[in-house]
């Protein structure tokens, strides 16, 4: 039997949209909670792929929680379609986990605003993107906000909780109590801010560690080796570059005229090659 929330939600049916490294793992995470999960991806192929990884993400979760039968189940019990509409007609909740573009992001919102009930509560998992800049392409911006999750979800349990300045104080309310329902931290943030809590720490040493190979200074190993040393840190910038993904941080580079050479590396040397990181079992590093 799946695991049941902790305490109560006020969302017994919720759709993720987008089911790449953290989409799969959000719907995971939901579903082994006891909350009704609908998997939303743009087609067949897309949605294969989200099956494993959300059987992959599972064994992972599996070997880190107190309760892995629940994990192990969860996969079965998220339903999959590539009928946006279908997806979300019937949702309390709606988590999009598209690509980092804000063009297709408020493509995708201003469907789902058209699509969804009147009662639904929207969330975007963008890493980097503030919520007022995609809120009014759902038509109802108040109900409107970021929940962010970290990469292995189930153990890196924080939701980042961050409203725009039109986001009804109640629907973030709303939102907290989910994200306690399935076993997460929630984070509440007073105001927006690029990348929250999270990412605003995390950013600045990624873009660092990207600087020191772009300009030849040192290799991955010897970045990665050097912060783990000094800091104790269990995972290096590279290490974390592998784990969130490197299509994410070539998307997010893409969108900041700094960080164009980084995003050209990226692609050159990685994207045009198929390595993407943990997802594709390659990427600065090489995984079984």
């Amino acid at each position: 039997m799946p695991a049941t929330p902790s305490v109560s939600t006020p969302f017994s049916r919720v759709t993720v949209l987008g089911l790449g490294v953290l989409g799969a793992q959000i719907a995971l995470q939901t579903a082994a909670h006891g909350v009704e999960v609908t998997g939303y991806d743009i087609d067949q192929d897309s949605l294969a792929a989200g099956r494993a990884r959300l059987e992959a993400f599972a064994r992972a979760a599996a070997k880190d929680v107190v309760d892995p039968d629940a994990y192990a189940a969860a996969p079965e019990r998220v339903r999959l379609t590539s009928d946006l509409a279908e997806a979300v007609g019937q949702a309390d909740l709606v988590i999009e986990a598209v690509t980092e573009k804000i063009a297709v992001k408020r493509e995708v919102w201003a469907a789902v605003g058209a699509a969804a009930p009147a009662g639904t509560v929207f969330a975007t998992n963008s890493s980097s993107l503030l919520p007022s800049a995609i809120a009014d392409a759902t038509g109802r911006p108040e109900r409107f906000l970021a929940l962010h999750f970290a990469n292995h979800i189930w153990r890196q349990n924080t939701a980042e909780i961050m409203g725009s300045p039109a986001t009804d104080p109640a629907v973030a309310d709303l939102v907290q109590q989910f994200a306690v329902a399935i076993g997460m931290v929630p984070i509440r943030l007073h105001k927006e801010q690029p990348g929250y809590v999270l990412n605003s720490l995390l950013i600045p040493l990624l873009g660092a560690a990207a600087e020191l190979l772009v300009k030849g200074v040192a290799d991955p190993e010897t970045v990665d080796a050097t912060w783990r040393i000094a800091t104790g840190a269990p995972l290096g910038p590279f290490q974390i570059y592998d784990v969130i993904g490197l299509r994410t941080a070539y998307a997010i580079a893409s969108t900041d005229p700094r960080s164009a050479v980084w995003a050209a590396y990226l692609k050159e040397h990685y994207l045009d090659l198929g390595l993407l990181g943990v997802e594709s079992g390659e990427g600065f590093y090489t995984y079984r």
